[in-house]
């Protein structure tokens, strides 16, 4: 058995549960990173099978191999190139006839395959019977394993299939007939194909005819321009034949190659639409669909700000109250209590990493809330519901999807533009998507909205998002109708995948690593930035004070903060603590908060630590308190959480339902230092104007590093200025507007 044998990949449609499969087949023994020379996810991993090691390529989900996106090209020379020992193809058994069509594509290579039919407990529910004994007959002998990934029903018999097909010498599958037309071309261009050397003749002979212009060039530059002009030729007679172009047959012919393999191989037991089709029914409704998406995130945001605020302010307690009297009491113990040490690690790390760390809960909602969005099947649809208003601009729904992971984070979100086909489209959604609101915005509406707004701050973070959509789709009609007016909007081709019930387990990894991620990046950049911070706060500009014994406004990092602060005044935020937080928010949107808490409550904290040193609790105590707080935290997440249904129905003009009280703790325990210095900042138009300029502004350093890599230099700079315009204007606009309607200062 030759070395590549050991490696096998594992390819199929979007949404055909192959990452599911991927992680049943590896488990734990997976690694992720990128593509030589790309910029999208590559995931591999091990199994063992009977002493063997086998290495699993997880490919880019694609619905062909003709290559037009970056993840058909990768697939495809993956296949071709690497030479795997086998593919592993997931098949949607709920949609046979249409993901047979990759399986086509993949059987031209003449490699060893296995066909894994996933999904099988959805498709047995939709009264549908697939005969796989015969499918794999008429597949000429390619071995088909029944399959269902998120329950792990099969996996031991598709590693035996794997086994099998490995350690044997692959004989060929069936050829695929063709029209009579392209017949006739293809032995005397086969041949040709195979007298210039390469390898793969039939495959290659077909992908000539396709027009495939990849291919066409590979061929061109290896000395076969007269194979290629062969081709053009070929392709010139076969129309004047039909009368239809050569790759419409090709096309055509494997459709019909798939419609007399499934006559006999596929049966249905019950006619009439499926319980996915009547939800889309309504769901997707034309005039209904745009409501329920909007309903559905209100309720996200909701439980993003309500749900996790009794978390948020239990972290709080345990991070800057327990864990700060726990580092000064080492700090004393050591003999650096009332030392610039004490200062940089309580002042300094612990106020600013930690005043980030305290909203993990919130995060972790929101990820949570997506993944069961992600995982139901229904953010599919999402971007189905906004076709109709990213045509209005001169996009197509699919243009949604990047935006949608700008939820999470940008940077991803910019590099998933590359599934869009067309150039124009991938560089006007890349600008797009920065005016999605991530993850690492997220605390500061919270911060801000319950230091403002109390239980309304989920009404704040909703209408955040929102803006960011409507500036979205306006910077996207201005491009597309004036920067692009010529360019039409491409054709979208989107598949739904089925409903199905999320699974805690996935929603788990997928929240974890997300959460994961957050934590690392406030290790790094938040931790370098808040010593920064805490440096330019200990160095005194006025000539009198001391290092580390100045006050804020009287240090570096206030001179600068109030040499820039005047510009925000229009905007109702120019003061210097708050130009100070956004001059940071530059490096990363989640340092916007770890700065406040530096500037407004780092000093009060590192003096709370050292007052409570004397008299501090004992450790015993300290664990009781955070025990007995945690369960209280736990019962106001369950009020917290009933009451999303009445606060959603007081939404209706008219309704008073009462919330529910099941614990009063009061409201001093409900408001953190830094919300309490909040409070005496901002007012409600001022907080408005800040947390949209947040919003809205010059994203972090990462997603402007992640446009220039993938559209240049001056597309980045051109996104960066626009934003930070569109955010000083549209925060100009809140505050100066509110107040000439009277709504305050």
């Amino acid at each position: 058995m030759v070395a590549h044998a050991l490696t096998i990949a594992l390819a199929g449609n979007p949404n055909v549960g192959k990452s599911t499969l991927f992680n049943a087949l590896t488990g734990s023994h997976q690694h992720v990173g990128n593509w030589p020379g790309k910029t999208v996810e590559k995931k591999e991993g091990s199994l063992r099978i009977g002493g063997d090691d086998i290495i699993v390529v997880d490919l880019p989900g694609t619905y062909s191999l003709t290559a037009y996106s970056i993840e058909e090209i990768i697939s495809r020379d993956f296949i071709l190139l690497e030479k795997p020992g086998a593919v592993v193809v997931v098949v949607d058994a709920a949609n046979l006839e249409r993901n047979l069509y990759l399986v086509t594509q993949l059987m031209e290579l003449d490699i060893p395959l296995v066909l894994a039919l996933n999904m099988l407990d959805l498709a047995r529910q939709r009264g549908m019977h697939i005969d796989v004994r015969l499918l794999s007959a008429r597949l000429g002998g390619i071995p088909v394993v029944e399959v269902v990934g998120n329950s792990g029903i099969g996996i031991e018999s598709l590693k035996e299939a794997i086994r099998s097909i490995v350690r044997r010498d692959f004989a060929g599958s069936v050829h695929i007939p063709y029209d009579e037309a392209v017949e006739a071309e293809l032995p005397a261009l086969e041949q040709a194909v195979g007298n210039a050397g390469f390898a793969r003749p039939r495959w290659m002979a077909i992908k000539l005819l396709e027009g495939d212009l990849q291919v066409m060039d590979q061929v061109a530059q290896n000395g076969g321009g007269a194979l290629v002009a062969a081709a053009q030729a070929a392709m010139a007679r076969i129309e004047a034949a039909t009368g239809e172009d050569a790759e419409t047959l090709l096309t055509d012919g494997r459709y019909q190659f798939i419609m007399r393999l499934s006559d006999g191989v596929l049966t249905r037991s019950i006619v009439g639409r499926t319980a996915s089709e009547r939800l889309d029914h309504v769901l997707t409704h034309r005039l209904l669909g745009l409501p329920i998406f909007l309903l559905m995130m209100w309720g996200v945001f909701q439980l993003t700000a309500n749900v996790s605020a009794p978390l948020v302010d239990w972290m709080d307690g345990v991070v800057n109250g327990i864990f700060g009297r726990w580092v000064a009491a080492l700090l004393s113990v050591t003999g650096l209590s009332g030392t610039w040490v004490e200062s940089l690690l309580v002042g300094g790390v612990l106020a600013g990493v930690g005043g980030v760390l305290v909203f993990v809960p919130v995060l972790m909602a929101l990820y949570f809330a997506i993944g069961v969005l992600e995982d139901s099947g229904y953010m599919a649809r999402a971007a189905f519901v906004m076709d109709r208003a990213m045509r209005v601009v001169g996009l197509h729904g699919k243009s949604f999807l990047p935006m949608l992971v700008g939820f999470g984070c940008n940077v991803p979100a910019v590099y998933a533009t590359r599934t869009l086909e067309h150039e124009i489209d991938r560089k006007v959604t890349g600008f797009l998507v920065t005016f999605m609101s991530c993850g690492a915005r997220l605390p500061v509406y919270v911060v801000v909205g319950s230091a403002i707004f109390g239980a309304q701050a989920g009404n704040l973070i909703f209408a955040m998002y929102i803006l960011g959509i409507v500036v979205a789709l306006v910077t996207g009609f201005v491009l597309k109708r004036g920067v692009y007016r010529d360019q039409p909007p491409q054709p979208f081709v989107m598949e739904l995948p089925p409903y199905r019930a999320p699974r805690l387990r996935d929603i788990w990894r997928q929240m974890s690593n997300r959460t994961g991620s957050f934590i690392r990046e406030a290790g790094t950049i938040i931790l370098a930035t808040s010593v920064v911070i805490w440096l330019l706060l200990a160095l005194p500009v006025d000539g009198q004070s001391a290092f580390d014994d100045v006050a804020p406004e009287q240090s570096a990092f206030g001179a600068l903060s109030q040499a820039v602060a005047p510009i925000f005044a229009p905007a109702g935020f120019g003061n210097w603590q708050a130009t100070g937080a956004l001059v940071s928010g530059v490096v990363a949107k989640e340092v916007v908060v770890s700065t406040m808490n530096q500037i407004m409550i780092g000093e009060s904290l590192q003096a709370g630590a050292t007052a409570a040193e004397a008299d501090a609790p004992s450790l015993l105590d300290d664990l009781g308190e955070i025990g007995t707080s945690l369960v209280e935290t736990a019962v106001l997440t369950v009020q917290e959480t009933i009451n999303i249904v009445p606060r959603t129905l007081n939404l209706i003009p008219g309704l008073g339902v009462p919330e529910v009280t099941l614990l009063d703790t009061g409201a001093a325990d409900d408001t953190t230092a830094l919300e309490a210095s909040l409070a005496r900042l901002f007012t409600p138009l001022s907080a408005l104007a800040f947390t949209s300029f947040v919003l809205l502004y010059t994203p972090c350093m990462t997603t402007v590093a992640a446009m220039r890599q993938e559209f240049g230099t001056r597309w980045a700079l051109y996104q960066v200025v626009y934003a930070l315009v569109v955010a000083w204007a549209v925060a100009v606009l809140i505050f100066q507007g509110g107040r000439l309607l009277g709504l305050g200062g």
